[in-house]
């Protein structure tokens, strides 16, 4: 497989994929989505509104221009095929990975990050995921299936096992999902309490981060399929992400559930590009 230069890209980042230490891609997959969909336009929407963000970032003090990130844009998915999909996701981390590189994928649903999780397992083989979310995403099923955006957690912990995954913001899900994650995740609900304990347990794991963006309260972000009140600020993700400097082994990170044309503000697209500057920094920070 080849990575070619796409005519837009997110902000600054315009390396050649060689000599890229990060590697940015957009999965444009909805196919499992159940109430709003949308996702898969999130990727370039993103890419587009970037031009008003700052490359430099005040809360790391760090600067995207002074780091080599290649933007390799959206891969070309088969709509309505789950399989086909997830496997070229798969074969595109799995490259990324074996070239050196770390993967900083933006969705697309919450599915997308099952198939970056197979890839890096296999070279991890201690692996630790931080998630935050609204939602447990920890069915076994759901609608019939066992591949699904509210069930992609669940398939992460059928690959990594027992307390390797770790999870924040929660405040939707199944009764039995709380119940199930008791025995098997470390789940607190509502906030982010605990994260910073967390990350020093796991500082020296490699770690990959997963953050789907309805964790926002809707006020903020009102822009995603399955909006849950009662979520976080801006402010406190950007504590989060600032936390996640004390980590010593990040190994790739995904932003998804951004749907951009449930708000026709933008103002969405702007808080995800946002986010993805500070998370493309932070994987630039492990180099």
């Amino acid at each position: 497989m080849s990575f070619n230069k796409v005519d837009l890209s997110f902000q600054s980042c315009k390396s050649n994929y060689d000599d890229s230490d990060v590697v940015l891609f957009s999965a444009p997959m909805d196919t499992t989505t159940s109430y709003r969909p949308g996702t898969r336009f999130a990727g370039n929407a993103i890419r587009v509104e970037s031009i008003g963000i700052e490359w430099y970032s005040p809360y790391l003090d760090k600067d995207l221009k002074d780091y080599k990130t290649s933007d390799i844009g959206d891969l070309e998915l088969p709509m309505g095929d789950v399989k086909k999909s997830l496997d070229i996701i798969y074969n595109t981390a799995k490259e990324i990975i074996e070239d050196d590189k770390l993967p900083m994928m933006v969705g697309g649903e919450h599915l997308v990050t099952l198939p970056v999780i197979q890839a890096l397992a296999k070279k991890y083989k201690d692996l630790r995921i931080i998630h935050l979310d609204a939602h447990t995403d920890l069915r076994n099923e759901f609608l019939g299936r066992e591949l699904s955006h509210a069930t992609v957690l669940r398939r992460c912990h059928d690959i990594l096992g027992d307390n390797r995954i770790f999870q924040f913001g929660i405040r939707s899900g199944d009764k039995h999902e709380f119940e199930w994650a008791k025995d098997h995740t470390h789940l607190q609900k509502f906030n982010f309490d605990g994260l910073v304990e967390v990350i020093h347990e796991i500082k020296n794991y490699p770690v990959y981060i997963t953050i789907d963006l309805d964790v926002l309260d809707p006020s903020i972000f009102p822009g995603t399929g399955t909006p849950e009140p009662g979520g976080m600020t801006f402010k406190e993700l950007l504590g989060a992400i600032q936390a996640f400097t004390k980590l010593n082994n990040v190994v790739g990170a995904d932003l998804v559930e951004l749907a951009p044309m449930l708000d026709n503000s933008n103002v969405s697209t702007i808080v995800a590009a946002k986010a993805l500057r500070e998370m493309i920094l932070i994987l630039q920070m492990q180099r």
